[in-house]
């Protein structure tokens, strides 16, 4: 039935385009719903707008009731309840995702002197200075950070919130206000306490940005770490130069000033980054994992592209294998296949052969979040995203700002790691061979 239907529109459909009547074998279709026009959304709108307007001022009506009811007997010496209604509060607006509200909040009256008792009504649902919902207070960082310009506000919110001058409080000198604030919530972030937290790995980038107001491109250094229970956590973020041994040691040494005294048992990182020689300074103990995909990406670069789906396809075969053992043959044949033709390939590749195996000292639960920088890389996809939208950010400060407020919007989202309960293991020194443990009957306590 449901078919016959859809075939019926769609010849009807053509039959118009082609400026004819088209009929069903019983009679012509003369009385087909329209698509919704916009009379229709208005009207819906509508329903919904004063069906909302209604709900809050019935729930802001019983809140005062209960709470009028709870002191019905405070009374005077006369009999006379304390606690009244008085009329109503002038009407105020709220702006909501349906549109602003108009609301009349009932005026409550405590006939008691504060110091003999009396108290001052104030709604939950209502709160006296609110004037947008949560949803929309939410809304306008999130469009701002997604890439819509602070002077499209208006036409960008007309949709939501109504006709422009109806949504008091969206203008662009909101987000200047917003950006401050979150200035100020970055540098509170950047000198918090570190002290008694432990992360087991590391994984470090740095991260390039065009800035509209400067001439050089701005390096930010991020460091996220993984926490005892498996958690993904961003550590800190730095507006370093380049990616120099000496910006990532000054990074570094911050995090260990604020209290981050035990070292991290991996680091994991792309292997151009100044942090290899900054880190052993600062984290003498921490071993390194150099990254798969940036390794790939380097060592392809050096070679026709008429080879690399085979040169790709090998190198998968390295570290996807299940052993060190097959994971070294694999290199090996690699390097047979290559050298003689492609010795800058096979160089960049073997100078780094023990640090891009290390992994298999670790559990294989772990494997797939630290064989690459992929939690950093994915997170900064919407960064760019952002970024290539306004043409860049016209101040360092400003794009550091806007990398912390992405990357704090992402966290929310971010899954604990596969096998998070063998963080324990890791942390208690149970060693690992290709994945499992050398002692099966050694578990941490």
């Amino acid at each position: 039935m449901k078919k016959a239907v859809y075939v019926g529109l769609l010849n009807h459909t053509q039959a118009a385009h082609a400026g004819q009547e088209y009929t069903t074998m019983h009679e012509p279709i003369t009385n087909t719903l329209p698509f919704p026009s916009t009379r229709s959304r208005d009207v819906l709108t509508e329903i919904l707008h004063d069906g909302a307007q209604r709900l809050l001022t019935q729930a802001i009506d019983l809140e005062v009731s209960q709470w009028i009811t709870a002191r019905q007997h405070l009374v005077d010496d006369r009999g006379h309840r304390q606690v009244v209604r008085n009329g109503y509060l002038p009407e105020r607006s709220i702006t909501t995702g349906v549109g602003p509200i108009g609301i009349k909040q009932p005026r409550v009256r405590d006939r008691r002197r504060p110091e003999s008792g009396g108290e001052r009504f104030s709604s939950k649902i209502l709160p006296p200075y609110l004037r947008k919902s949560k949803a929309i207070e939410e809304l306008i960082p999130w469009l701002y950070l997604k890439g819509i310009s602070s002077n499209d506000f208006p036409e960008a919110l007309q949709a939501l919130v109504g006709a422009p001058g109806e949504a008091g409080g969206l203008s662009p000198s909101t987000i200047t206000r917003l950006s401050e604030s979150w200035q100020e919530e970055h540098r509170q972030w950047s000198t918090r306490s570190l002290a008694g937290q432990q992360y087991v790995y590391f994984w470090a980038d740095g991260v390039h940005f065009n800035i509209r107001l400067q001439e050089d491109r701005q390096c930010i250094l991020v460091l996220m770490g993984a926490t005892v229970d498996g958690q993904k956590e961003l550590i800190a973020l730095a507006d370093g130069h380049r990616e120099s041994e000496e910006s990532w040691k000054a990074l570094l040494l911050e995090v260990k000033s604020r209290g981050l005294t035990i070292d991290p048992h991996l680091a994991i990182g792309d292997g151009a980054l100044g942090f290899w020689k900054a880190l052993p300074q600062v984290f003498p103990t921490t071993r390194t994992q150099r990254c798969w995909v940036h390794k790939m990406a380097n060592v392809l670069d050096k070679m026709p592209k008429r080879v690399q789906p085979q040169a790709k396809s090998m190198l998968h075969n390295i570290w996807m294998a299940q052993t060190k053992a097959a994971a070294h043959t694999a290199f090996d044949l690699f390097i047979d296949t290559f050298e003689a033709k492609h010795p800058a390939a096979v160089a960049c590749l073997n100078k780094d052969r023990e640090v891009l195996l290390t992994f298999y000292d670790f559990p294989a639960e772990h494997w797939m979040h630290i064989r690459t920088t992929n939690p950093i890389e994915s997170v900064f996809a919407t960064v760019r995203l952002r970024h290539d939208k306004t043409k860049g950010n016209g101040s360092r400060i400003a794009c550091l700002t806007m990398v912390f407020k992405l990357m704090e919007s992402a966290s929310k989202h971010w899954r604990a790691l596969n096998g998070s309960a063998l963080m324990s293991d890791i942390i208690a020194g149970v060693q690992f061979a290709d994945g499992t443990r050398l002692n099966p009957d050694k578990v941490a306590a």
